[in-house]
């Protein structure tokens, strides 16, 4: 039975190799965790001695079938604990993550797929980040970053690229949450800024780093 120590590295691995496609890098893994590479070596040795992870020189670390079983059951734990915090007992979406941190690393299989059925079997967390299922599998949904869309494109806010509290906060203050309609009015060449019209709200001037966080499903996409 992993630690939580070990939860939380496999869990770090599987979002680094799942979004390179690649070997996960000591150092990644290091910045990703907030932690020493000498601490992530010693506990990549540990995570290979039990057969969860591989490691290659010059490669990075990938996971074996069970190292991303373990990773993606605490995702799914995680990602459904943000959903109830926020879909039951009102917290907001800012707030939620430090506390599923914690709440991942319960053992109930049977809590979890209890808390899944409660909850009637979300597809994505209010990150907009999809929940794995039971077997594993995530309901993926195509997105482009917003400063990938032209002027005069449309489309609706689906996700976000940083769940950082202050990114969060700062969407929120903007009216810019989850299944918000926006239509880009101006690119700026400059520094690559926009002008965009977002639900009722007209003229909104967004950096470059914004734009980049934002998810966005066109709207001649939705189904």
């Amino acid at each position: 039975m992993p630690s939580h120590s070990e939860e939380n590295y496999l869990k770090a691995i599987f979002s680094i190799t799942r979004e390179t496609q690649k070997g996960a890098p000591t150092n990644s893994i290091a910045e990703l965790l907030n932690t020493k590479a000498s601490s992530v070596t010693d506990m990549v040795k540990r995570l290979a001695d039990k057969k969860w992870v591989n490691h290659r020189k010059y490669q990075g670390v990938t996971l074996t079938a069970e190292g991303r079983n373990i990773a993606i059951n605490t995702i799914r734990k995680h990602r459904l604990w943000e959903f109830f915090l926020v879909e039951h007992l009102q917290f907001k979406w800012d707030e939620v993550h430090d506390i599923a941190e914690q709440l991942e690393h319960i053992r109930s299989v049977e809590l979890t797929n209890r808390l899944d059925a409660f909850l009637g079997h979300p597809k994505y967390d209010p990150h907009g980040d999809p929940i794995p299922d039971e077997s594993g599998q995530f309901n993926e949904r195509e997105s482009l970053p917003l400063c990938d869309l032209p002027a005069g494109a449309e489309g609706i806010i689906i996700g976000v690229n940083d769940s950082s509290t202050e990114f969060l906060r700062y969407l929120e203050t903007q009216g810019l949450m989850l299944g918000t309609p926006v239509k880009v009015k101006t690119l700026y060449p400059y520094d690559r800024s926009m002008e965009i019209d977002a639900d009722n709200r007209t003229g909104l001037m967004l950096s470059l780093q914004v734009c980049k966080n934002l998810c966005i499903k066109k709207i001649n996409q939705e189904k």
